[in-house]
């Protein structure tokens, strides 16, 4: 199921052993080079320390939060060897510009969907110059439309433009 990524975050970490909130969600981590979420940046509800949750060790998504075992699922950054240097890249989605293959420039990503299931960056929304945006709207990309990620620009494909319908006339 696709969720936007508002809707992943600012929610709360359920524990399945205590039933009640361990922690909330305030940011994702996302490795650039596939665009999968690998976890979130969380606040500990006891100690208030910033914690990271895998997303191996989320059990279920629900309206509420997300589910876990217990709150030992939460681990602090430092012992997070393997992700070490996906968390140094601080990679963000929101606010990429996004340009084409000949160096078009399209706009900026305001929005992204997420694959609950998989945790893949399945589509990102863009939104457009005012002019453009007038004309056309946001724009959907699929992430088999993207061609590169870069640290401060997203290059796609090139854009389908639309032309319109010349109706052949016959005498």
């Amino acid at each position: 199921m696709l969720q936007l990524s508002a809707s992943l975050l600012k929610r709360s970490v359920l524990s399945l052993r205590t039933g009640s909130p361990v922690a909330t969600v305030k940011a994702p981590i996302i490795n650039p080079n596939n665009l999968k979420i690998e976890g979130f940046y969380c606040e500990d509800r006891f100690s208030k320390k910033h914690v990271v949750l895998l997303y191996q060790d989320i059990r279920d998504i629900l309206p509420q939060g997300f589910v876990v075992n217990d709150h030992d699922a939460l681990v602090e950054a430092e012992d997070l060897v393997r992700l070490k240097e996906i968390m140094e890249l601080n990679f963000d989605l929101i606010g990429k510009q996004v340009v084409t293959v000949d160096k078009q420039k399209v706009g900026k990503v305001s929005d992204y969907a997420t694959d609950t299931t998989t945790m893949f960056v399945q589509k990102i929304y863009v939104s457009r110059s005012l002019l453009q945006s007038l004309s056309t709207g946001t724009l959907s990309v699929d992430r088999s439309q993207i061609n590169e990620i870069t640290p401060r620009r997203i290059v796609i494909n090139e854009l389908l433009n639309k032309s319109p319908a010349v109706a052949a006339v016959t005498a």
